[in-house]
């Protein structure tokens, strides 16, 4: 038999060269179609990552068509409030369940999976990742090559944001916009009926008293009750705490036994931070209100200046609290005016 000519040489290394290829795209297209068939049949989007799952995954060479985003869990810590798992979780597959309500193209969904890990069952992952402290969520970007330095974690202090800030490092490190967040309703709609059907029961015991004049709308003390009420909720920050579900105090976890009920750092808020502040802004109100309403009707002079005098002092060092906490916790600095400083 003849010797193959040159022609035929180059023709089969071409042959042989595309067959070291072909195995490498369809296996990165075989994970690809895998993780978008897992997507699909979970209710949020979130896929269940393990040690087999992560190793197909980290094998596929680099850049990988698709990036991912990792929630780890730990069930055995589910109790402990101050971490405030299970609402992270919640958050996060809130998240998820956006990005493909607001992508319906199976082309996009496919460029970002969103993964939750346990630790009980996945341990080598949380390795690889070099977790040792939860809550905790990482985005690994396309390109890395390395799980643990490579990876970009979330910082806490984002945590009692996560949904915003979570969407924020998605579309600022990988260009893909998760979208409006679709947010459940307050109220469900059976709620709503019900609350609709009790109204127009109780309509006209309502009608009736308010027509008497003997109706608590009717009582002074009603509404100075409602207006110190609402100058509460609304000075504590209640309202950030009820949507971005603070929680009301963490543990340290140096010592894991002391109670903080200040966390330092302009990003996070606890809803006991908020209520202390929110008391000593309120105890400042209602002295002014004293002073204003109460004190000047009062006939003695001596009682008059004594209580205007504790009530100044006593506001003086609540506002002098309030200025020291915002000055921790921000970093900056309140100065007095002096009217030298306009000289520099």
């Amino acid at each position: 038999m003849a010797p193959p000519t040159n022609g035929g040489d180059g023709l089969f290394l071409l042959l042989f060269l595309l067959c070291l290829s072909t195995p490498r795209g369809s296996s990165s297209n075989s994970i690809t179609a895998s993780l978008s068939a897992l997507q699909s049949s979970s209710s949020s989007g979130v896929i269940r990552l393990n040690d087999t799952l992560l190793r197909r995954i980290h094998s596929l060479p680099s850049p990988r068509p698709f990036h991912l985003v990792v929630f780890f869990d730990a069930k055995k810590l589910h109790s402990r409030s101050e971490l405030a798992l299970p609402t992270l979780k919640s958050e996060f597959s809130l998240v998820s369940s956006s990005f493909l309500a607001n992508n319906p193209d199976n082309k996009s969904r496919s460029l970002l999976f969103f993964f939750d890990v346990e630790v009980e069952e996945s341990q080598a992952t949380f390795a690889l990742f070099d977790v040792n402290t939860l809550p905790h969520i990482r985005l690994v970007p396309s390109a890395a090559a390395d799980l643990k330095s490579d990876s970009i974690k979330l910082d806490a202090a984002h945590f009692s944001s996560l949904v915003d800030a979570m969407g924020e490092l998605i579309e600022s490190e990988t260009g893909i916009s998760v979208g409006p967040i679709n947010r459940p309703p307050v109220v469900s709609r059976t709620q709503m009926i019900l609350v609709m059907v009790g109204a127009v029961i109780w309509a006209p015991y309502a009608v009736r008293k308010l027509a008497s004049g003997k109706s608590m709308v009717h009582e002074k003390s009603t509404w100075m009750a409602g207006a110190v009420f609402v100058y509460f909720f609304s000075v504590s920050g209640t309202m950030f705490n009820i949507i971005r579900k603070a929680p009301m105090f963490i543990v340290d976890r140096r010592d894991g036994e002391t109670v903080m009920l200040f966390y330092q750092g302009a990003g996070v808020q606890l809803g006991a931070e908020g209520f202390i502040v929110g008391f000593l802004y309120t105890v400042v109100g209602l002295l002014l209100a004293f002073v204003c309403h109460v004190l000047v009707r009062v006939r003695d002079t001596k009682w008059q200046r004594i209580s205007m005098i504790l009530a100044l002092l006593l506001s003086w060092w609540a506002v002098r609290q309030l200025i020291y906490l915002n000055n921790w916790k921000t970093g900056y600095r309140s100065h007095a005016y002096w009217w030298r400083s306009a000289s520099h």
